[in-house]
């Protein structure tokens, strides 16, 4: 018997469909849809508009204040002069944050955040005292960098005192070229380098910071003992030397690390 010709499998062969190629509909809307549409948006926006600025729910309401140490809370939100009602989203906290600072010399930063849906919270980082200098009878707090930022009539406990001496002393005519040069702010911020510098057994002992010149900076030891440190460079250099110096030669009564590399000490 003959198998099936090559008709009889053509026949045979499932029939594929072939793909459409019609495409599908467009969606069109009617004007009047097309009007509904605005509409809605136009509702949605004006609606988000009154939430954020018109509504009463969304207004400040108070002011939190966290990280103080000295200020008062009350002493922040008077110099923020946030008004309370106001839009929450309409605080400029840049604004906050610059009055802040320049109303506040205490405080060396601050974090301004808005916190839905009706606080202003304000973040408070002060500056701490690393030396005093003592003018006219009060005491001038610095910082890390040398700012002077708040005066008082006694000084922090523990916190050496920074003495400008010779010419570093007089006004900026009468100084030597070199002092006039670094000026007196920037040998009060290598003064409270040094501080920063000091291993902290050393700082406790330290009572007084003496400048002469940007050069010639030395220390003034609880006992009588003296530091000759030189300039506020390679301080870290510096206080291990000292550190170093102290415990092979404790009983002398005056060291030398103004070079780092060849630390020295005298008296007994």
């Amino acid at each position: 018997m003959a198998g099936p010709t090559t008709a009889d499998r053509e026949r045979a062969r499932p029939v594929r469909p072939r793909p459409s190629s019609a495409r599908p509909p467009r969606l069109r809307l009617s004007r009047r849809g097309v009007l509904a549409l605005l509409v809605t948006a136009v509702l949605l926006l004006a609606g988000g508009v009154y939430l954020v600025y018109g509504s009463p729910w969304l207004r400040v309401r108070q002011l939190r204040v966290s990280g103080t140490r000295v200020l008062t809370p009350d002493q922040v939100k008077a110099a923020a002069a946030v008004r309370t009602g106001a839009p929450l989203v309409s605080v400029d906290t840049r604004a906050v944050a610059d009055r802040l600072r320049s109303r506040l010399l205490r405080i060396a930063s601050v974090d301004v955040q808005r916190s839905w849906p009706d606080t202003i919270a304000l973040k408070v980082t002060e500056r701490t005292p690393k030396a005093v200098l003592k003018k006219d009878g009060k005491f001038q707090e610095l910082d890390a960098d040398g700012v002077r930022f708040a005066t008082d009539s006694t000084a922090p406990p523990g916190v050496p005192s920074v003495e400008l001496a010779g010419d570093a002393a007089s006004g900026d005519q009468n100084q030597s070229p070199s002092n006039r040069y670094f000026g007196t702010d920037r040998l009060l911020r290598a003064a409270a380098q040094v501080a920063m510098d000091l291993p902290e057994a050393v700082q406790r002992q330290t009572q007084v910071i003496q400048v002469r010149s940007f050069d010639a900076i030395s220390l003034e030891l609880a006992g009588g003992r003296t530091v000759l440190w030189g300039s506020a460079e390679r301080g870290a250099q510096k206080a291990v030397a000292l550190a170093a110096l102290m415990r092979a030669a404790g009983g002398a009564t005056h060291y030398d690390v103004s070079a780092p590399t060849a630390p020295a000490s005298s008296g007994s």
